[in-house]
């Protein structure tokens, strides 16, 4: 088969695949929640298989345990944040009237002397530009809603996502295996090397990023609760889970808890700046310990690559693309820097070889 052969083979696959998920991306996301859970797993089973389990009595061991320990969390925290979450939103316009005001008397006599607008105005520019951020909020929130309801339905949860991340985790070694089996054989050894890259890449990222959401939400919720703050747990928690998108977390979770504080202990500063100080020890904890210690550079993405990629995956395949999106970017990123070594080395990027006439040899 002709290299022109061999490109448009992988490049029609991968049309077909792209397509596929876009097509079912509305039913997708139990069983790519079922998939991750047996890719995070699958470690811990290999392990069990090591110390004399079968693979069989392993798999259900960690499902019932892993089952076991969500729905205890789910039972405990659920309550407390369905109330908080219940309470804050019925809040949510008194809070923002009341940061209306504040804003207004504080800065109304000083942009008077200094630009000439009067407290009426400002009170105007703040309320549109209040009313156009709640708009956005709310619209966003129902976009998330409409597109993680299946991921939230008991029936995913419950029935569909443990079957799935069973058969897969009890038969992933197989499935490897068999994959591996359909490698074309010229290149099995360079694949085999990129899809090492790969799985240390995802593998990295996932579990390490996962372990950095929870340790950050644990401490915002706590440290913000014990700070006295109404709704310190629902934001503490929230800000944490949301990290995974660089800076994003925290700047939410700073300007939520920051107005919270406002409205809830003006103008007593101290209390208001331990909030906002408590945001700046996570995200010290999170840049100088955290991160470096269980993610790294594992994945090799910018910042900003990454949020783009979120920004586009979910833009194209709504919550499955979230889900996706980061495990996606790492491969991606692993075949650019694959190609961008084979362009370095290669005639395209030296030039052609001139041959140097005879007369002209020293």
């Amino acid at each position: 088969m002709s290299l022109r052969q061999q490109v448009s083979f992988w490049l029609i696959a991968l049309i077909g695949f792209v397509v596929f998920l876009f097509v079912f991306r509305t039913v997708l996301l139990p069983f790519v929640a079922g998939m991750a859970l047996a890719y995070l797993l699958d470690p811990l089973a290999d392990w069990l298989e090591k110390v004399g389990l079968s693979r069989m009595w392993a798999t259900l061991a960690i499902l019932f345990i892993f089952l076991v320990v969500f729905v205890l969390a789910f039972i405990m925290i659920l309550p407390i944040l369905g109330h908080q979450l219940s309470e804050f939103a019925s809040k949510l316009p008194g809070y923002i009237s009341s940061l209306q005001g504040l804003m207004t008397e504080l800065v109304s006599d000083q942009l008077h002397k200094v630009a000439g607008i009067g407290s009426e105005e400002l009170k105007t520019t703040v309320t549109d530009l209040l009313g156009q951020s709640a708009s956005w909020l709310t619209g966003l929130l129902k976009s998330a809603w409409s597109g993680g309801q299946a991921l939230l339905s008991i029936i995913s949860l419950a029935v569909v996502t443990p079957v799935v991340a069973f058969y897969l985790l009890y038969d992933w070694d197989r499935m490897i295996a068999k994959v591996d089996s359909w490698l074309p054989r010229d290149h099995v050894h360079t694949i085999r090397r990129l899809a090492h890259e790969m799985d240390e890449a995802v593998a990295g990222f996932v579990r390490g990023q996962l372990s950095v959401c929870l340790l950050l939400g644990a401490f915002y919720g706590i440290a913000l609760s014990l700070a006295g703050l109404q709704f310190g747990l629902l934001i503490g928690m929230g800000a944490g889970l949301i990290s995974f998108i660089p800076y994003v977390g925290a700047s939410v979770g700073l300007v939520l808890s920051v107005g919270v504080a406002l409205v809830q202990f003006w103008p007593e500063w101290p209390s208001i700046l331990i909030v906002a100080a408590i945001f700046a020890v996570g995200q010290f904890l999170e840049g100088n310990i955290l991160h470096p210690k269980l993610v790294g550079n594992s994945v090799g993405l910018h910042p900003v690559a990454l949020m783009f990629a979120l920004f586009a995956f979910g833009a194209l395949f709504g919550f499955v693309g979230l889900m996706i999106a980061v495990p996606a970017s790492a491969m991606i990123a692993v075949l650019v820097r694959f190609a961008l070594q084979q362009y370095l080395v290669s005639s395209v990027y030296s030039g052609a070889k001139k041959e140097v006439p005879k007369g002209t040899q020293s």
